[in-house]
C-alpha cells in the first residue's frame, strides 16, 4: 500500500505537458479549442468547474446544465513536442498549435465557445 507521503512526492515529480485540448458538446456540435502549459490539469479543472456549477464560460456552463455531462467529450488533441534547441519557445509553439487547430476544427461563433481572454493555467 502506498502512503500519502509517497503519493504526494510522485504527484510533485510528475512533469506537466503543454498541449491543445477540445471540449465538445455532442448535442449542439459546439467546441472549445484552447491550449495550456498543463493540458491534462486544465481539462480536469474545466470538468470540475462544470460539475460544480462554477465554470467561467457562461455559454458552456448553460449547455452543460441543459445537455448533461454525458454529452460532452474532453480530448487532448495535440501536444507540444519538447526540443533540445536552446532557442525553442514552448509558449510560442503552443500558441501556433492552438491557431492551427482552431482553423481545422470549426469552433467560432455559433459553432464554438469563445475562449476566455484570460490565459489558462
Amino acid at each position: 500500500m502506498t502512503d500519502k507521503k509517497t503519493l504526494k512526492r510522485q504527484y510533485l515529480e510528475t512533469k506537466t505537458r503543454a498541449g491543445v485540448y477540445a471540449i465538445r458538446n455532442q448535442v449542439t456540435g459546439r467546441v472549445l479549442v484552447a491550449g495550456s502549459t498543463n493540458v491534462q490539469g486544465t481539462l480536469n479543472r474545466h470538468r470540475f468547474e462544470l460539475q460544480h456549477g462554477q465554470h467561467r464560460n457562461a455559454r458552456l456552463a448553460q449547455d452543460w446544465v441543459e445537455h448533461g455531462e454525458t454529452n460532452f467529450l474532453f480530448d487532448v488533441i495535440d501536444m507540444v513536442k519538447p526540443s533540445g534547441d536552446p532557442e525553442f519557445d514552448a509558449a510560442r509553439e503552443l500558441e501556433m498549435l492552438v491557431g492551427l487547430w482552431r482553423q481545422e476544427i470549426p469552433c467560432h461563433g455559433e459553432l464554438g465557445y469563445d475562449e476566455l481572454k484570460r490565459a489558462t493555467r
